[in-house]
């Protein structure tokens, strides 16, 4: 199941409160690429009747059926990646433990302030 740290969970909180976006939820897609990567988004969004819905660390969470497979062992953080850098990554749970970031959590795509373009990389929020 997809799931989000309790520091992803205070940045998406004050993302939604800068934007004004606390009643939405949040959207989480991935799309699996010919090569074999795969491409993260995420955005604030009413749901759907058939979406998955999940409640994380107080964040609404919710994936459209076609993403719940690309999603299944897919972790949300908030890392520093390097000094002053704050910015999502979604990694693998299952190999999380084999490859540790920068900020102690572990590799993963991550994003730009412009947006991600990049195996394992979604927008950032």
């Amino acid at each position: 199941m997809f799931t989000l740290t309790s520091a992803a969970a205070r940045q998406v909180r004050q993302a939604a409160l800068a934007s004004g976006a606390q009643a939405m939820a949040l959207r989480i897609a991935a799309s699996i690429e010919a090569d074999g990567s795969v491409h993260y988004g995420m955005g604030f969004d009413d749901p759907l009747d058939e979406d998955m819905k999940l409640d994380l660390d107080g964040i609404a969470v919710v994936i459209a059926e076609d993403y719940q497979p690309a999603l299944e062992h897919i972790v949300l953080d908030y890392v520093e990646l390097e000094p002053g850098q704050f910015n999502f990554i979604f990694m693998d749970a299952r190999t999380c433990d084999a490859a540790p970031a920068p900020s102690g959590g572990c590799g993963g795509g991550s994003c730009g302030s412009g947006g991600c373009g990049g195996s394992n990389q979604g927008p950032k929020h």
